[in-house]
């Protein structure tokens, strides 16, 4: 008997450790669905205009509207549409109120990338967004072609001498650009699958002590 209180140990401590693991996913599990309603029911509120000095922190997801003009001035990130094809999201400056902010257009082809941008009056309707898609892999913008791997919006700001405030349009703006609107879509929420995984787990980790009780009954006692 005195054998089975190590694994019987082992095995009960091992599972709950791998259950609350489990339980802990499903808490965050309902927290991040109540985080993602709260930005969904921010990206569709009505415009407001333009913050003199966007946070990151308070803006994220903000809808915006802005009246001014596009100068012409713009880069492209690399991009695609999922059976379509290649192209890039166009990330034009545009003045506005004695500013210079950059509006992520959308999206067009590959074989209409590098084309120039009409210079006119627009008003934007978007949300403001600082994506989150670089990492220390990035590669810097091409030197040949100019295109972007990522929306770096500082980086990008840097580049055409704008503030770095990026608006992403959810309406056409012209020139044959596509809007690709701010949505969830890009925030992780696997956290289900995380706590499906922890319980199975556990049960895998309660079977094998069952085994392990098993095979040393099968041997009886020492001696």
């Amino acid at each position: 008997m005195r054998r089975m209180i190590g694994p019987v140990l082992f095995g009960v401590i091992g599972a709950a450790i791998l259950i609350g693991l489990g339980v802990w996913q499903i808490a965050r599990l309902g927290q991040k669905e109540a985080m993602l309603a709260e930005i969904n029911a921010m990206i569709v509120a009505a415009p407001v205009e333009l913050p003199a000095q966007p946070d990151v922190a308070v803006d994220r997801y903000r809808p915006v509207t802005a009246t001014g003009r596009f100068t012409g001035e713009f880069v492209e990130v690399l991009s695609g549409v999922k059976d379509e094809g290649p192209g890039a999201l166009v990330i034009a400056v545009f003045e506005t109120a004695g500013r210079r902010v950059l509006v992520d257009r959308g999206f067009r082809f590959e074989a209409a990338r590098g084309q120039a941008l009409t210079a006119t009056d627009a008003v934007i309707v978007g949300n403001l967004q600082w994506p989150r898609e670089t990492d220390s892999f990035t590669p810097p913008p091409d030197a040949k072609t100019g295109l972007w791997f990522a929306r770096d919006v500082g980086a990008m700001a840097a580049a055409l001498h704008t503030e770095p405030t990026l608006i992403v349009a959810r309406e056409p703006t012209g020139d044959a650009i596509a809007p690709v609107p701010v949505d969830t879509s890009s925030i992780p929420n696997d956290h289900w699958q995380y706590a499906l995984t922890w319980f199975s787990l556990a049960a895998v980790w309660l079977g094998m002590t069952a085994g392990w009780l098993w095979r040393i009954t099968r041997a009886g006692p020492k001696g």
